[in-house]
């Protein structure tokens, strides 16, 4: 288990590094204010997470320490939306629309009120 976890820490870290340096990158382009940053990282984050997944079911390519390094640590690390949107998508390929659209709603809706949240408690 602790093998585990210092694998998936050490995804997480050049994980978390890629994520800043791309941030760093994205803010010299100037798009009126949209965050590019964020959007390039989830949108990458999520097409990787899909390759390793599908790496993992499909071929059975990726072992248990792989699996933790580059699914659990650096897409974690990279970006929690990936997981997020794999998530949904595992929703939706078992045809589960409620909870599809309830776990979109309420994760979309909470995480927007908690940011709120936070940001007036420090206030």
């Amino acid at each position: 288990m602790v093998k585990m976890m210092l694998l998936a820490g050490c995804g997480g870290f050049v994980g978390t590094a890629l994520r800043f340096l791309t941030g760093k990158l994205c803010a010299h382009i100037h798009l009126g204010g949209f965050p590019l940053g964020t959007f390039v990282v989830n949108i990458v984050g999520s097409f990787l997470i899909g390759v390793l997944f599908g790496l993992a079911e499909e071929r059975g390519v990726l072992g248990p320490a792989a699996s933790a390094v580059l699914i659990t640590g650096f897409c974690g690390g990279f970006t929690t939306f990936s997981t997020f949107a794999d998530d949904i998508f595992l929703l939706l390929q078992r045809g589960q629309w409620g909870l599809f659209a309830t776990y979109i709603a309420t994760s979309v809706a909470l995480g927007v009120a908690m940011v709120w949240l936070g940001r007036t408690v420090v206030k």
